[in-house]
């Protein structure tokens, strides 16, 4: 039964679809963008570009069309996700910029970067891509705005599979850590009075001490989930607000020590009720300085924060940020956001074929990804009233104190 608010999202794709494309050079390449962004949003099933030209054309042409401009027209899919940032920040209070890994399902082996991947979540290996997206998230949702993708190196170091998927010569296989800084470096403020808060889940990434050192050195406040093992310094007297621009030689410790309790760690210990949305009970924090890499290197303060949610015997989770004066409710609410991109990325396999694309190229995958968020996005704002304003600032702020509260 059609709703007034489907009624309202069919009428305004058209103008939606103009003005994501309208940078696009030619008039039937903006025609079959908008076609992709129709059918993503209305094909029943699966949603292959067969199926899509079939729903909208007779012409038996239609298929080969749609298929070359969504997986062989040199177009610019950055345009398309700028505009499409700045369409979200305008229709949701957005809390924090969320970069999380996209796990891609695939069969066969001609994808471009498919490879095969332990997932430690099921215990199984599977065939797969691994995407890297960007999710402006408010307190109820999350939605893509830009995309890289992982790269493992028998695709970046294979000149034969590097030039049959047009994997471009600058690509190499990056690390996650190496996508979070990219993608957040590749952020723009737009209508906002600054730039949002990045969250990221680190803690089975190797580098996470250069991308922390580098989000810290580019201003841009970050909450992000660190592996036990990261080698931290208990911060402490005249350190504790301030960057040390010199070599440091003294003891390091893993992260971890800090929810053993170590008693080199200044600590404070809070009971929070809901510890946004983590489902935590007690949250226990402290100043660290984390040494970054190579000789010479800045020593910076951070804090870390051990949440553990209540289950015996299971491990605290360590959350590391450069928010000092920022109350705990609110970074662990920040932390929380994490949470949205799975959802996200359900919804999108659900509802707007996420993982049906059947092309093999590099840019074939960003065209994909960018018009499936696009859809995405039109699916669940396009009935939002466009708000006024920018970002609001974070509810509520209040310094760290240093001082231990007590274990």
């Amino acid at each position: 039964m059609e709703t007034p608010a489907t009624t309202l999202a069919q009428a305004s794709l058209p103008a939606f679809a103009r003005r994501l494309f309208e940078h696009l050079p030619r008039a039937d390449q903006r025609r079959w963008a908008h076609i992709y962004l129709e059918g993503l949003l209305n094909t029943p099933g699966k949603k292959s570009v067969r199926r899509i030209a079939a729903a909208v054309s007779g012409s038996p042409t239609a298929s080969q069309s749609l298929q070359q401009f969504v997986n062989a027209s040199p177009w610019d899919w950055m345009p398309v996700r700028e505009k499409l940032a700045r369409w979200v920040e305008r229709r949701l209070p957005l809390r924090a910029m969320v970069i999380d890994q996209v796990i891609l399902r695939k069969r066969g082996q001609h994808s471009c970067g498919v490879h095969r991947r332990y997932l430690a979540s099921t215990g199984r290996s599977v065939t797969c891509q691994v995407g890297v997206g960007a999710f402006l998230a408010s307190d109820d949702a999350a939605l893509p705005v830009n995309w890289s993708l992982l790269l493992p190196r028998a695709w970046t170091e294979d000149p034969l599979r590097q030039a049959r998927a047009r994997i471009p010569d600058t690509a190499r296989a990056w690390p996650f850590a190496t996508h979070v800084l990219e993608l957040a470096c590749q952020d723009t403020m737009g209508a906002r009075s600054r730039p949002l808060p990045v969250v990221a889940d680190l803690e089975g990434s190797s580098g996470a001490s250069a991308v922390i050192g580098r989000l810290d050195v580019n201003e841009r406040e970050f909450v992000v989930s660190v592996p036990g093992k990261l080698r931290i310094v208990p911060g402490g007297g005249r350190l504790a607000h301030c960057h040390v621009n010199a070599s440091f030689r003294g003891p390091l410790l893993p992260a971890y020590s800090l929810h053993e309790r170590d008693p080199g760690f200044p600590i404070r210990t809070e009971e929070v009720a809901e510890a946004g949305h983590l489902g935590a009970e007690t949250v226990t924090s402290c100043l660290v300085h984390v040494p970054e890499p190579g000789p010479g290197a800045a020593l910076r303060t951070y804090r870390l924060l051990a949440v553990r949610n209540g289950g015996k015997g299971r491990s605290a989770q360590l959350w590391l940020t450069n928010m000092l004066e920022t109350s705990t409710d609110e970074v662990l609410a920040l932390a929380g956001t994490l949470s949205r991109t799975a959802r996200a990325v359900r919804d999108m396999e659900e509802h707007v074929g996420l993982l049906d694309f059947e092309g093999r190229s590099y840019p074939g995958w960003h065209h994909h990804m960018t018009l499936v968020s696009a859809a995405y996005a039109h699916r669940l704002l396009s009935s939002a009233p466009r708000r006024t304003g920018v970002h609001p600032l974070p509810r509520e702020r209040k310094p760290f104190a240093h001082a231990a509260v007590g274990p």
